[in-house]
């Protein structure tokens, strides 16, 4: 029969995992999303400042 240290670790392992799972997803995930915030535009896609497009640029 199991004991009550045993059911705490039950408890533990059920909750404690996936939180630490989801908070090292949420990590990574906005480590790249700064990554790609700092990487330069490409020259290949121009960037216009808002309000500047002719009215046939679409």
């Amino acid at each position: 029969m199991m004991g009550n240290w045993s059911f705490g670790l039950l408890d533990m392992a059920i909750v404690g995992v996936p939180a630490i799972v989801f908070g090292i997803w949420q990590l990574v995930s906005v480590n790249r999303a700064i990554a790609k915030d700092r990487k330069p535009p490409s020259p290949e896609r121009p960037r216009h400042p808002v309000g500047e497009h002719r009215l046939d640029d679409r």
